[in-house]
């Protein structure tokens, strides 16, 4: 943290170079000629913009010279883009009006693509949630906030605080979780920890939904989601700056975030530290969940200029995540939770928790420590008509699962990754209408086991690189754009030892040439993954407001290490794993079609898609030669990662109803449909329909959101809204069962109510946002079947009939933004 606070400091220096600069004002009306308050007025080159006032007014001071695109945007308006020069010392003046337009025509997203690019020019299905969406969808993590917001993507959870992006039924390293363009990298293939972001950080939240590996490599199979951090528009010579507190009752969660950003002489800052802690979450069949309680912490700095040859842009965040783990112990009469006290012990006769224990924010001696650092520059050269991008960026993850009840500070895992990751690209001149990017990118990465007792992985280095190239071009009204990649990964490690710790009395990592009393627990790997992958797709602009768009894709997983090298226990699971050194990659074939309409009264999208996926990956219980399960550590089941061919189909509807008569009303309906099949004939033959289908498939899921907002502002109030949804799940009758990997899960609707409004003062200044809402109005037990603790059960019947635990039951929730 000190060096990361003099890079900061060192940047802030610079910044006190002055250069003449010039400035833009302006009005916004619509086509009556009346003024437009909170239009979006943004100068993209330079990062830099404003939001106008009651009257219609804005200003942007200390522009650097030059020529740039202003674009600007309104929700309800078309959104129009003029191109203006700026000269020194000089005022230009701007009139703007829009056009009413209820949809989202140009919406402008980056993740996925070479190059800055219109949703509806892309053919590959992409999605993108706004912070104020995220606000409205009320959650005590990002990635079950985005779940509401976009149909397709499904978390699977282990607790409240703990969700694991899915998209169209592909997760863990399938999915590639981005921040600020920065491919997170933090055992990401564990169940037991989250995303490592800040919440509270993020503007929006980009969805690439289908393969994306040739932009990004291997672990981009299912799809990327991209957080871009919050940058504010912000006032030259002005500290500005949010406070933002959380509350939620069920679980008692309590989060506050501070954000300052400070602008000067084109350089820009930015900083956030957020603090949340939880106590245990309830509901009205558990009652208070043991073992679900968190804190967390978070810390991001940012500094970024933006000058006439390009811009540079400097990060560090800090991630801090103490969190409970249930492991399910109940008492078989009462059911109420009992706890682990003895490291040897039977589950019949632990102790009953305490009821103060079960709503106390003290985190229990049982829990994992997850922290989480990275640092990284991106800059942008322009170079004659095109510009070259380039990407740095170091990042470290910490994890720490404590599970000794009698040596509680002892760790039983403790594994250091490092990940140096690169990226360079060059966007070349339009050269006879073809976009064209060509980039080299990877990572090098090394993970290390330190002072714990169990070891799942060995100690292992990566490295990882991939060059790419990729096209677009309009010809007529069909946008056509495709590309190639080809990757190789290496990953080795030496000889792993373990051996007898005669200081606590677990096992050790053996180091060293004396291995006289250690077993050799991982034997010495190298090997080098290789893969093709590549898209062709096109969109037809039928007319302004309908498009057709067609995209093939083909996507490229290199194995990861639990899935090649994994031999042991992971505690917090509860589950040996084994992996197969003899793995090959997986490769997908991806077809999507899609229909999308921006109609006067309403916008509709119909997407389909079509996956087949060759050495899928998967995990099966490991049996003996006489059909027991092999048990290799007691009160821990033992897996063993198998690979066959796969295939997932499935659509997604969106029908978003916004009548001009009733402009105040909006209606959001969606609907999601997955299917994942697993090929393995031979599984098949042996275990008949329990073998028929692939794990983690979320169920038929329809969403249907009534939203009514204001159209003017009433008294101290602005944007108010109110609205009440329907969360309709469907049965899944197609579960993975062999082994009773997965069960039955019976379908639930639950309904949730909101409202919210910004508050003004007499000068039409935001006061602050308030965000309030209700979720589970019926106080449903309901279990999701992507929810981890639905399997968390020691006993084959209860008295109530009830078995594994429920997801969490009413809860409200107000969270509170006061801009300054």
């Amino acid at each position: 943290m000190k060096q990361i606070a003099t890079l900061l400091f060192l940047l802030l220096l610079t910044s006190l170079t002055y250069g003449q600069h010039g400035a833009i004002k302006g009005t916004v009306v619509n086509k009556s000629g009346q003024p437009l308050q909170f239009a979006n007025i943004a100068i993209r080159q330079l990062h830099t913009g404003a939001i106008s006032d009651q009257r219609g007014g804005f200003s942007i001071r200390q522009l650097q010279p030059g020529t740039y695109d202003i674009v600007i945007s309104m929700i309800g308006f078309q959104t129009i883009k003029i191109k203006r020069t700026i000269v020194a010392e000089q005022l230009c003046t701007l009139n703007i009006q829009l056009e009413e337009d209820l949809s989202k025509l140009n919406e402008v997203i980056v993740t996925g693509v070479s190059r800055a690019t219109a949703v509806r020019k892309n053919p590959i299905p992409i999605a993108v949630i706004s912070k104020r969406e995220m606000n409205m969808n009320v959650n005590n993590n990002l990635i079950d906030a985005i779940v509401k917001g976009i149909p397709g993507v499904s978390a699977v959870t282990t607790g409240p605080n703990i969700s694991k992006p899915f998209i169209r039924g592909l997760g863990y390293n399938r999915v590639l979780t981005l921040y600020d363009g920065v491919r997170q990298e933090g055992q990401q293939w564990g169940d037991e920890h989250g995303i490592e972001i800040d919440q509270y950080g993020v503007s929006r939240a980009e969805v690439v939904k289908g393969p994306a590996s040739l932009t990004y490599g291997s672990d981009a199979l299912a799809g990327v989601i991209n957080m871009i951090p919050d940058i504010p528009s912000l006032t030259p010579g002005k500290l500005q700056g949010s406070f933002l507190t959380d509350y939620h009752s069920n679980n008692g969660m309590l989060g506050s975030s501070l954000g300052l950003a400070y602008g000067q002489n084109d350089w820009k800052y930015v900083f956030r530290a957020t603090a949340k802690t939880a106590h245990n979450y309830r509901n009205k069949v558990d009652g208070w969940v043991y073992g679900t309680a968190f804190r967390e912490y978070n810390l991001s700095a940012l500094a970024r200029t933006d000058k006439s040859w390009g811009s540079t842009q400097i990060g560090a965040t800090l991630y801090d995540n103490t969190q409970e783990i249930p492991d399910g112990s109940r008492d078989s009469i009462t059911r109420k939770f009992t706890k682990q006290v003895k490291e040897e012990d039977d589950i019949k006769d632990r102790p009953l928790v305490p009821e103060n224990e079960l709503h106390s924010y003290s985190i229990h001696p049982l829990h994992q420590h997850i922290q989480h650092y990275r640092v990284y520059n991106r800059t942008k050269w322009n170079l004659g008509g095109g510009d070259i991008n380039a990407m740095i960026g170091l990042q470290q993850s910490i994890r720490r699962e404590y599970n000794h009840p009698e040596m509680p500070s002892q760790p039983g895992l403790y594994v250091v990754l490092n990940t140096l990751n690169y990226d360079i690209r060059y966007n070349l001149p339009a050269m006879d209408g073809w976009e064209t990017t060509v980039g080299v990118n990877g990572m090098y990465q090394s993970n290390a086991s330190k002072n714990g007792t169990d070891f799942p992985i060995p100690d292992y280095r990566l490295f990882d690189i991939g060059g790419f190239m990729f096209a677009k071009k309009t010809i007529g009204k069909i946008d056509i754009s495709g590309g190639l990649r080809y990757d190789n990964r290496t990953i080795r490690w030496n000889n792993f030892y373990v051996g007898p710790n005669k200081q606590n009395g677990f096992e050790q990592h053996v180091r060293g040439t004396d291995t006289a009393e250690a077993r050799l627990q991982f034997p010495a790997f190298r090997h080098s993954y290789t893969g093709i992958s590549g898209s062709l797709g096109a969109t037809w602009n039928i007319s302004e407001r309908v498009l057709f768009k067609a995209n093939i894709a083909r996507g490229y997983r290199a194995p990861n290490i639990t899935e090649i090298g994994s031999n042991g226990l992971d505690p917090g699971a509860h589950i040996v794993y084994l992996g197969n050194r003899g793995f090959k990659p997986e490769f997908s074939l991806q077809e999507d079609i899609g229909i999308q309409a921006w109609l006067p009264d309403a916008d509709i999208s119909i997407e389909l898609f079509n996956n087949d996926i060759d050495n899928y990956i998967y995990q099966a219980r490991l049996y003996d030669n006489n059909g027991n399960p092999v048990v290799i550590v007691p009160g821990n089941a033992t897996y063993r990662y198998q690979q066959s061919a796969a295939r997932l189909y499935g659509a997604e509807l969106a029908v978003n109803l916004h009548p001009r008569r009733i402009a105040w009303l909006a209606v959001n309906n969606s609907l999601a449909y997955i299917q994942g099949r697993n090929k393995n004939q031979e599984l098949i033959r042996l275990h008949g329909e329990e073998a028929r289908y692939l794990p983690f498939i979320p169920p038929t899921h329809i969403r249907s959101e009534w939203r009514a907002t204001a159209q003017r502002n009433y008294g101290p109030f602005s944007k108010a809204y109110i609205r009440a949804e329907a969360d309709i799940i469907a049965d899944q009758p197609h579960f993975y069962g062999v082994d009773n990997t997965e069960t039955f899960t019976a379908g639930y609707t639950l309904f949730n109510v909101g409202a919210g409004s910004g508050i003004i003062n007499k000068k039409g200044k935001t006061v602050c946002e308030v965000f309030l809402q209700l979720d589970n109005v019926a106080n449903v037990a309901y279990q999701a079947n992507t929810n981890r603790l639905k399997y968390f059960e020691y006993y084959t019947a209860s008295p109530n009939g009830r078995l594994g635990i429920y997801n969490m039951g009413r809860n409200f929730s107000a969270k509170v933004i006061v801009p300054f």
